[in-house]
């Protein structure tokens, strides 16, 4: 069932009658709005650790999003409809932020009808059960709200994967390729399970044996785990003291070169020391501000070999791009001759 569908009570129009609530309301109930253009118009979690409300993301663009209330710069942790601002009238529940930062519809008889928890943006707050149905989709880019590239979510072996979803291919990156599933400690075969959860003390564990926890595991500072738009799965803790968030746990074994279709189609991840993308020489970028769109070819392609060769790119692969692979070791020399001779 969609936000929308569901949603109804919220006015997205600015009324003349609503208060700018300093503290936030605790709940909206039938007959109550949110103005869409006032910052002091916004829920409040029971602690005030959540805030829901109306966030712009664009000129004259809103949609509903939970942040973090002592964050730098509002840390969104969820938002309804972020391809699509949230439009139109709507009556009849009550909603809740919870102190969990799960956004509750219910019923008269405070029954929950929906809640945000079972449809994840990018992020992951402790105490919310990540089953077989939701998929963490990264942002585009940094700070850009519409939907990225990278998702995480259960495949049908209940394996957690890490995955580029591009527009014209799609593989999964974590688990790594190289190493089996079992001997990377995933039991896909012996599990029909497929849930994972992080606690309140900075412990993450799946029913596929991935586990992990914060370097600061303990009770204390407010967490988040998010699928960030570079394709790296992140922990955070907040400082509330200067609202900014310490990375409190990273993939050991996952690098940014990892990642598939980090720089895009034809593009080269380098570390230099930080990792980087470039262009094959030859090859320009189709996007200056956007490396995801890849690299395309300054010269027009043939399949004319007198009119072909090859250049050496030295400790590179094009790792998952192979057309063919031959059993026995081959020379340069007939590698090159075989390519040449293979138009695809």
């Amino acid at each position: 069932m969609r936000f929308l569908d569901l949603f109804i009570l919220l006015i997205l129009i600015p009324v003349a009658w609503a208060q700018a609530w300093s503290q936030g309301l605790p709940s909206l109930s039938h007959g109550s709005s949110l103005a869409v253009a006032k910052e002091n118009d916004f829920l409040a979690s029971p602690k005030g650790t959540f805030s829901g409300g109306f966030s712009e993301v664009g000129t004259n663009a809103y949609c509903f999003a939970i942040w973090f209330t002592n964050s730098v710069n509002k840390t969104v942790v969820w938002m309804a409809n972020r391809d699509k601002p949230v439009n139109g009238r709507h009556s009849s529940v009550e909603a809740r932020l919870l102190e969990t930062g799960n956004l509750v519809l219910v019923n008269q008889t405070k029954g929950i009808i929906w809640e945000s928890f079972e449809f994840p943006t990018d992020t992951l707050l402790p105490s919310q059960p990540f089953t077989k149905n939701p998929t963490l989709v990264s942002m585009r880019s940094r700070g850009t709200y519409l939907s990225g590239v990278y998702n995480m979510k259960f495949d049908d072996n209940n394996v957690l994967n890490l995955i580029f979803n591009g527009p014209l291919l799609s593989s999964v990156y974590r688990p790594s390729s190289k190493v089996s599933v079992f001997d990377s400690g995933r039991t896909p075969n012996y599990n029909s399970t497929r849930k994972a959860i992080l606690n309140d003390f900075g412990y993450f564990e799946s029913s596929d044996n991935f586990v992990f926890k914060a370097t600061d595991y303990g009770v204390g500072p407010k967490r988040r785990l998010t699928l960030d738009y570079d394709g790296i799965l992140r922990l955070y803790s907040l400082d509330d003291s200067t609202g900014l968030w310490k990375i409190s746990w990273i993939p050991v074994d996952l690098y940014n070169c990892h990642v598939h279709g980090l720089c895009g189609e034809n593009g080269i991840c380098v570390y230099s020391p930080q990792s980087t993308c470039i262009c094959p020489d030859g090859f320009n970028r189709n996007d200056p501000s956007d490396w995801s769109k890849g690299c395309s070819p300054s010269f027009n392609l043939t399949c004319d070999p007198t009119k072909l060769d090859f250049m050496l790119l030295n400790k590179t692969d094009f790792y998952g791009n192979d057309l063919v692979t031959y059993g026995n070791r081959i020379s340069f020399e007939e590698c090159r001759n075989r390519c040449l001779s293979d138009c695809t």
